[in-house]
């Protein structure tokens, strides 16, 4: 039996990871495009726009459950303890507690790193930008 880390992992998972300009493009793990046209442009800043929203999830979650501060445990583990804080968050949230501050970065101040010239997502990638943007 698998895990869901294990399915990413070792590319049975059915989906797609966003990452950042410092990982390789691959089938389920889409990255910006290094140099966008119009067209893949509008898919850079959609992609820069959801990574923003997880960044600031991932803030404000951090910000309330320090045990996230610092994980040294397993993949497996990690995400038994960040679903238990995120339940807990969203309890908070319908009882009407506040939650800190987090400080919003924001995408527009993302500094480009090269890409890695990776083949494998780029046709992926090619899809989703040509049918969505």
């Amino acid at each position: 039996m698998h895990s869901n880390v294990s399915s990413i992992i070792t590319g049975e998972f059915d989906g797609y990871l966003l990452g950042d300009r410092g990982y390789p493009c691959q089938p389920s793990l889409l990255t910006p495009y290094p140099d966008p046209e119009p067209g893949p442009q509008r898919f850079n800043v959609a992609h820069c726009r959801t990574g923003a929203r997880v960044e600031m999830t991932l803030g404000i979650l951090k910000s309330q459950f320090q045990c996230l501060q610092k994980l040294r445990v397993t993949p497996e583990r990690a995400c038994d303890m960040i679903v238990a804080c995120v339940v807990l968050h969203n309890i908070a949230i319908i009882r009407g507690e506040q939650h800190p501050a987090v400080q919003i970065i924001d995408p527009a101040d993302d500094h480009p790193i090269p890409a890695p010239d990776v083949q494998d997502g780029r046709a992926a990638r090619d899809l989703i930008a040509r049918n969505y943007f």
